[in-house]
């Protein structure tokens, strides 16, 4: 995108993001206020309603192993009996034993079978359901306005489809079998309790509303903690991302240091709070084992005193010690995973919070399409503006002819980019319409509107690939005569032989194999292929140089018979040949011809002309005595505004001075 483009972006004041959760201000993040805990974790439940059977499945088959693990114990206990009541009979029953000891070891081998396969199930389960949760992410991206681009920092972004969704599935597959396990568990091994000893059963008990306790302090305190967690971890993405694609103006301007200060600040804002939310979570285990010693301390104290009085077999008090420590298990478990819980959520309202973005409008149905293919455009009384109180283009009226060329030109800010942009449908329109062979593009669909538009910006875009398919990428079933007569229409073909490959060499992630000058030229290439209606062409000559500038405009010049071709461009000698040239300035049009009438009306387009193209005038020699003859001090001659200094642009006159080199 053109430079005057990125000043309107950045000049326009930018709507605060929606919220939803933890969201908050500042690039769509979340803030370091925990979001509603409860209806994000039904939300992130709820994700697993398409897999529901499966979970049904996993269900029965967690009770099964879980109703044989927690039986063992008693069934063990009977074989404690047994040989306690030998010894005191003088002979152990070994038949007996054998038999009680066999049925212990199956019940134990079908316990874990029934595990293995309850844990291979839900994997499957948590796979598909990050596979759609990531699907559904990436469609949504597609549905954003580009608006939402312009608020948000991409390396967030990034971490949000990224870092938070491997979170939500780690917790996922760490958490879901465990908790549905662990709550089983409590509930078998209570029942098993209650039928031996209701007494000691209730000791057991204490220990679940104290671990509850201690766990709803700390999820309190832990969870805007695990929030801020994920929005640092975005925070650091994004300035990563930015000094590396930026690592060479980072080191031209001599930023390194400044960069490793934002990178350790960042860094040390993430510590901070991962270190936090892990320390206060990680209190609940310790807390909830330190609970569980005490009360197996008092069931074997207890139990044994039951034993001497003659009330419990050793047996049964075995088998009721075994089940208090097991008991004591899942309990510290379901307090433990609270940290993933937690964890999990946060990431999740951070990826909820992106899916209920604002989308573009839908577009209409049923659709409309011109029923001719001229590309003649017209602009009736077009208003736009980025936010409400702040203007930008108003009551725009302009006929563009089919196969004309229209010219854009006009200091930076004044909305050439976002005249295209309107056109393209990046942006919906406050007021007016604009039609395209008499049919109103808000009646069209995006994909037909831009199906017969190309575009080449100044900022290049090249995905890894080869230059045969970043060429191709215009038009997907393009012939290989057609991308070759396209890459030598736009001098791509004068320098691909040089590289090792040819039309197969493969360009990297930001095709640094290229100078900036062959990428243009490669995007020039693609929409040559592409043979739009409507050409758009922002500043596509910007990083060429003037030789191979004057190459790809007779090329172009091919390339725009029969269709309409819109062109911004800073450079006026670009613009000469253009059938229609518009001068704009803070968002309208003040003055209109081809390039002769323009000059001959000395207005705006011509004050740009003459600042761009008029030769400088004769420097003004410095004084030879540079001592003050009043004074006898020494002086500066650049002290003096009537000498220029060196590097200063020369006086050119009224004229140009009132247009002002710096609108150039």
């Amino acid at each position: 995108m053109s430079d005057n483009a990125t000043a309107e972006k950045r000049d326009a004041p930018k709507p605060p993001p929606r919220q939803h959760g933890p969201g908050g201000p500042g690039m769509g993040a979340p803030s370091e206020k925990a979001g509603n805990f409860v209806e994000s974790g039904k939300r992130l439940a709820g994700l697993l309603r398409p897999e529901i059977a499966l979970v049904v499945v996993v269900a029965f088959l967690g009770v099964g192993s879980v109703a044989l693990s927690v039986v063992g114990p008693k069934i063990l206990g009977n074989a404690t009996t047994v040989i306690f009541e030998g010894f005191l009979a003088g002979g152990v029953d070994f038949p007996k034993l054998h038999g009680i000891l066999l049925w212990v070891v199956l019940i134990y081998i079908g316990s874990t079978v029934l595990g293995l396969l309850q844990g291979f199930i839900l994997n499957g389960v948590t796979q598909r359901t990050m596979y759609r949760l990531r699907q559904d992410v990436e469609d949504k991206i597609h549905r954003l306005p580009l608006s939402y681009f312009d608020r948000h920092q991409r390396g967030d972004l990034l971490s949000r489809v990224t870092n938070d969704i491997d979170n939500i599935a780690q917790t996922f597959q760490q958490t879901l079998s465990q908790i549905f396990t662990s709550v089983l568990t409590v509930i078998g091994i209570l029942i098993m309790m209650f039928s031996i000893s209701w007494g000691l059963a209730l000791v057991a008990l204490v220990s679940i509303p104290l671990t509850t306790v201690i766990v709803a302090l700390v999820a309190k305190r832990s969870q805007p903690k695990f929030v801020a967690q994920w929005r640092h971890t975005g925070d650091l993405n994004s300035q990563i991302e930015e000094a590396y694609t930026g690592h060479t103006l980072v080191k031209v301007f001599g930023r390194g240091r400044e960069s490793r200060e934002e990178f350790a600040r960042k860094n040390e804002q993430l510590y901070e709070a991962s270190f936090g939310a892990q320390f206060i979570s990680g209190i609940i285990m310790p807390s909830a084992m330190f609970i569980g010693n005490l009360v197996y301390v008092a069931i074997a104290v207890v139990g044994g005193l039951r034993v001497a009085n003659g009330t419990m077999t050793l047996g049964d008090v075995q088998a009721f010690i075994q089940y208090s420590r097991q008991f004591q298990q899942p309990v510290s478990q379901l307090g433990s995973m609270a940290n993933l819980l937690q964890s999990g959520v946060a990431s999740a309202e951070r990826v909820f919070e992106l899916l209920d973005a604002e989308e573009q409008g839908a577009d209409p149905e049923p659709a409309e399409s011109p029923v001719d293919d001229h590309g003649r455009l017209v602009f009736e009384d077009v208003s736009f503006r980025y936010v409400e109180d702040k203007p930008l283009i108003d009551n725009l009226d302009l006929v563009v002819e089919p196969g004309r060329t229209v010219a854009i030109v006009g200091p930076t800010g004044a909305g050439k980019t976002t005249l295209v942009n309107l056109v393209m449908r990046f942006y919906e329109l406050t007021s007016g319409r604009i039609t395209l062979d008499g049919t109103d593009t808000a009646a069209m669909t995006r994909q037909d509107l831009r199906s017969r538009t190309g575009m080449v910006l100044q900022d290049t875009w090249l995905f890894g690939g080869t230059i045969r398919d970043n060429i191709a990428y215009g038009r997907t079933d393009a012939t290989e005569e057609e991308i070759l007569a396209a890459a030598k229409a736009a001098y791509v073909d004068r320098f691909v032989h040089s590289l090792p490959d040819g039309y197969d060499t493969v360009l990297d992630d930001d095709a640094t194999n290229l100078s900036a000058g062959e990428r243009q030229l490669v995007t020039i290439a693609r929409a040559f292929v592409a043979q739009p209606q409507v050409l758009i062409l922002d500043e596509a000559t910007s990083s060429v140089d003037t030789r191979t500038e004057l190459l790809v405009q007779r090329a172009m010049a091919k390339l725009r018979q029969d269709r309409t071709a819109f062109v911004i461009a800073h450079r006026l000698s670009t613009i000469r040949d253009a059938d229609l040239i518009l001068v704009m300035e803070n968002g309208s049009i003040v003055e209109q011809g081809n390039h002769g009438e323009l000059l001959k009306a000395k207005g705006a387009y011509a004050r740009l002309y003459e600042a761009q193209f008029a030769a400088p005038l004769e420097e003004v020699e410095p004084p030879i005595d540079p001592v003050d003859p009043t004074t006898g001090e020494l002086v500066t001659v650049f002290d003096d505004p009537s000498v220029p200094h060196p590097g200063a642009p020369p006086h050119r006159g009224e004229e140009l001075d009132d247009a002002g080199v710096d609108r150039i």
